[in-house]
């Protein structure tokens, strides 16, 4: 028999927007002693590894406000309450550059940061690419698209040049699944 887990005693909202929530629960732990714990509820997130028959990534370059710097990332975005993963991951590729995808692959889900969210990654690697009209939102004026090949943005990821967790976790699982080359 195992150690009784973690278990919400009581949960108010601190704060709330459109993008998140931060909520302090009154927990009870394993050893049954009760502790605060404060968290932030997220939707998930999708990443898209968009591969071109030419072995070119698609990958974005954009301002990052919270990081205070530009970024190398593949397209990424929230999952809307209607949507699959999947769907979400067909719809950032289409919006942020254009490009739709014959093939879709599910990579894997990576949590994010824990004991801080409970925000969840699902990556995809796309490929039968077909370039299109990007349509971008309002913060996304600045989004630039580029076509790295895959040993750049290998180097990138690597090199932590590309530090968005979801862009990194698609890269090195994509290449250790040998889905890279």
């Amino acid at each position: 028999m195992g150690v009784p887990g973690w278990s919400c005693v009581s949960s108010e909202v601190a704060f709330s927007s459109g993008w998140f929530t931060v909520r302090r629960d009154r927990a009870r732990r394993p050893d049954n002693s009760l502790t605060d714990y404060d968290h932030i509820v997220a939707a998930e997130a999708v990443t898209v590894l968009a591969v071109g028959v030419d072995r070119r990534v698609v990958v974005t370059r954009q301002w990052i406000y919270v990081h205070h710097e530009a970024q190398w990332r593949l397209p990424a975005g929230r999952i809307d309450r209607d949507e699959s993963p999947e769907d979400a991951a067909r719809r950032e590729l289409r919006e942020e550059t254009g490009y739709s995808a014959e093939t879709w692959t599910a990579l894997g889900s990576i949590n994010c940061a824990d004991s801080l969210t409970n925000h969840r990654d699902h990556a995809f690697l796309a490929s039968g690419l077909t370039p299109g009209e990007q349509r971008l939102e309002p913060g996304e004026a600045d989004l630039e698209v580029h076509r790295l090949p895959v040993g750049r943005v290998l180097d990138l990821t690597l090199g932590g040049e590309m530090p968005h967790a979801g862009s990194s976790f698609a890269v090195l699982l994509a290449k250790a699944k040998g889905l890279l080359g």
